[in-house]
């Protein structure tokens, strides 16, 4: 059986993480129809390529730049209508699954990163223009950026937190989600309707943390290849502990849903390591996985779906029991990874908008 639709039976929802018109004039529906896929997300860099590769968007971007817009302007009117017609194509999925499938993510602009009001009007502007109950918009796991994260799920508006790498931004970002559920409640809002994901990147994390293990002798050499995994599982463990237990009984029987972890940068960029690595050993309920291409084809050809999630929950703690032990600090390895991925989607929007100027 396709290991992705093995995988969706399984509990967890497979997203693919690439948006162009390309895939708009055929290919996403039939993923969605063969291989159950059931969300998309896009970022800068993702909008970057697919602009810059000229299929299907010359005739409007010679119209737009015949108008008197700005760079960012032209952009948001060429990637609205393309997260719309892929909303569209998933809405069938969206209504079948009440609501957990389906979803396309746009991020807000990169800029605004450090800039919590920007953000949250940026939020509300997007999900506006967008106009559809399946959309997603992407707001960065920043300091300054989660409170309009919160503002946002108090307004009603569907959420993808990005750029978390470690507990601390898991449990910052949780902690925002249960604010922003209980603002809406509290308010008279509806939160039946209201789903959010948050985005935990792991290759990257492994890529780091390997290069300083290599200097840690044969018990840093043992951890290569296993942090980033480990994260994600100790992760899962404390998210589901804390949804289910007493603190979050009041949202639960207000009907709320639990936001999904979603495993984001799943591409293993190590040639020494299993190219399905950040699927097969992250398969469980209440999940979602976003998969570049090439992953996805790769899981769909030879993946193991199994439900590994829960595996070894005493091994990932030991792994990072010891990674401390050696002296490396995961807060601090989150903490530059946050702030390089800010910096690469930053240099990614420049391109991008250079395209558009």
């Amino acid at each position: 059986m396709n290991p992705l639709l093995v995988a969706k039976s399984l509990g967890q929802r497979i997203w693919l993480d690439n948006l162009s018109r390309e895939l708009l004039a055929g290919p996403l529906q039939k993923l969605i129809t063969e291989d159950g896929l059931a969300g998309v997300t896009s970022n800068p860099a993702i909008f970057q390529k697919s602009i810059s590769s000229g299929a299907g968007y010359g005739d409007d971007l010679a119209r737009l730049k015949a108008q008197p817009l700005s760079a960012e302007q032209r952009f948001e009117a060429l990637a609205v209508p393309d997260v719309q017609g892929a909303c569209d194509q998933f809405a069938a999925s969206y209504h079948a699954s009440a609501g957990l499938d389906g979803y396309v993510s746009l991020e807000v602009s990169p800029y605004l990163a450090r800039d919590g009001a920007g953000t949250l009007a940026a939020a509300q502007r997007l999900w506006a223009a967008i106009d559809r109950p399946n959309a997603m918009i992407k707001i960065p796991a920043t300091a300054e950026s989660l409170p309009a994260f919160t503002a946002a799920i108090a307004a009603g508006i569907n959420v993808n937190v990005t750029l978390m790498f470690g507990q601390q931004h898991c449990d910052a970002v949780f902690d925002a989600y249960v604010a922003g559920l209980r603002q809406r409640i509290a308010s008279g809002g509806s939160v039946a309707q209201l789903r959010s994901v948050a985005s935990l990147f792991l290759s990257r994390v492994d890529t780091l943390v390997d290069t300083r293990l290599d200097g840690l002798g044969q018990a840093g050499q043992a951890l290569k290849g296993k942090v980033a995994v480990s994260v994600a599982r100790q992760a899962y463990a404390r998210w589901q502990a804390r949804w289910h237990g007493a603190e979050c009984a009041d949202l639960r029987a207000a009907g709320a849903h639990m936001q999904r972890l979603l495993w984001a940068s799943t591409g293993t960029k190590n040639p020494a390591y299993p190219d399905t690595l950040y699927v097969d050993e992250l398969i469980g309920p209440d999940t979602v996985n976003t998969l570049p291409d090439a992953t996805l084809a790769a899981f769909r050809d030879h993946g193991k779906a199994q439900p590994r999630l829960l595996d070894d929950r005493e091994q990932a703690a030991a792994v990072l029991a010891q990674l401390a032990e050696l002296g490396v600090d995961m807060d601090a390895v989150s903490a530059q990874l946050q702030a390089d991925g800010l910096k690469l989607f930053d240099e990614a929007f420049d391109k991008l908008l250079s395209l558009l100027a």
